[in-house]
């Protein structure tokens, strides 16, 4: 047993493990330049942010030791107990929970909170990938479809209830998943038209929409009867009931947006698209965090030097918006230095996803992968402005003892079921 641990050992992704802790010293760098004061400046202050997000990392490297010495079948066998351990304790917020910024996420324990949410990604891989891991398991079944839709649904329903919608989105990156393991990429197809049509009946109205989507079938019927001659007798119901599905979306879409989302979505959607200009008010977070990152230029303007930065310029810098300081300070090479690590850190994930000799270590591997891409393209393109603010972290940098732990357990299960690919433990 001795050898064989000191085989995992040698088995462990060491790359892996280096561009974690890349990521993550460079995030406490952003960090401390973002959250330090003239009154707050030691490096080891534990009253600053960036004093305790060193205890976070600590308390992280601690929890990724912890996870390497749990055996790698304990995560098949107790996925589902984890599942549910989270989604309890995410239900758990509706009864005790702390409310902060307008979002009842977190458990406080005197001045200490943590954001089960956080987590919950963790336990939702895992039973997705302990789901997937029957070798009967395929997608043509409708029941299989909806188990893997439950599984998911759950957390993002519990997370939206909060209201914390941004985060739930994180569950729209599993369609990948599904997708690399058999599901039919007309679903794929579905789902980008389901953005498309939710896109241009903002933009233009669902009275537009509606009458388009009408003539679009008109065409396409009349091209279908002139190619056929005639469409078969039993086609029509179909066709029919697609086309009616599609129209109730796109109305739908029109009610949910102005009945049901607030005031502060409507607001944020309507920037993003264009259709209103809000610099000082609902817009103001992302107008100061576009105009700290183009201050930076090409080369940036130093490592604490960034004069917006160090005026608090940008609301929450160190935590949604924290790319704006790797912008300014470190411009346009660090930026892109920045989404080059990112890129090779997850395409390095997908590849020893590949590697897995089992169906559960691909699965969570390619799991672990689409929740770090999301995160990371909503969050840039968040903060640059090419999407509305939904206040969702950059993995590693933002400020948070959840977010980092969250990201970390992620991670090292997988290295640990990468390690241990190639052994009976």
């Amino acid at each position: 047993m001795r050898s064989q641990r000191n085989n995992i050992k040698l088995e462990i992704d060491w790359l892996l493990i280096l561009l974690y802790l890349i990521l993550v010293g460079f995030g406490w760098m952003n960090i401390y330049s973002a959250s330090s004061s003239e009154t707050h400046n030691e490096i080891f202050d534990f009253g600053a942010r960036y004093g305790k997000q060193i205890i976070w990392i600590g308390l992280g490297v601690l929890i990724s030791i912890f996870l390497l010495f749990i055996e790698s079948s304990f995560y098949e066998k107790f996925a589902a107990y984890i599942y549910l351990a989270c989604m309890l304790l995410l239900a758990g917020l509706f009864i005790v929970g702390k409310n902060i910024n307008g979002a009842t996420s977190w458990y406080a324990i005197g001045s200490f909170s943590i954001q089960p949410t956080e987590f919950a990604k963790t336990g939702t891989v895992l039973a997705l990938a302990r789901l997937l891991n029957d070798r009967q398991f395929s997608f043509k079944p409708l029941k299989n479809r909806l188990k893997t839709f439950v599984i998911i649904t759950i957390p993002a329903i519990l997370i939206t209830l909060q209201p914390d919608p941004g985060s739930a989105l994180v569950y729209l990156s599993f369609i990948l998943l599904f997708y690399r393991e058999g599901l039919h990429p007309n679903i794929l197809i579905v789902g980008i038209s389901a953005v498309v049509l939710f896109l241009a009946t903002l933009v233009f109205g669902y009275l537009y929409v509606i009458a388009s989507v009408i003539l679009v079938s008109i065409v396409v019927l009349w091209f279908i009867s002139k190619g056929r001659k005639k469409l078969i007798r039993f086609e029509w119901p179909k066709i029919l009931g697609i086309i009616s599905i599609i129209l109730g979306y796109v109305y739908s879409v029109y009610y949910l947006f102005n009945y049901v989302f607030k005031q502060r979505h409507r607001d944020r959607f309507n920037i993003l698209l264009g259709l209103s200009d809000d610099t000082s008010d609902i817009g103001y977070n992302t107008y100061q965090s576009i105009k700290t990152i183009s201050s930076g230029g090409f080369w940036g303007k130093g490592f604490l030097q960034g004069d917006r930065t160090q005026g608090k310029f940008v609301p929450e810098q160190d935590t949604d918006y924290i790319f704006s300081t790797i912008g300014e300070e470190w411009g346009f090479w660090g930026s892109m230095l920045v989404v080059l690590f990112f890129m090779i850190f997850i395409l390095r994930i997908v590849f020893l996803a590949e590697k897995q000799k089992s169906t559960f270590g691909r699965v969570y591997g390619y799991g672990v992968a689409c929740i770090f891409f999301f995160h990371v393209l909503i969050n840039i393109a968040m903060v640059i402005g090419l999407f509305p603010t939904i206040g969702i972290p950059l993995p590693f940098f933002s400020y948070g003892g959840s977010s980092l732990w969250g990201f970390t357990m992620l991670l090292f299960i997988f290295i640990k079921l990468d390690a241990s690919k190639n052994y009976e433990l």
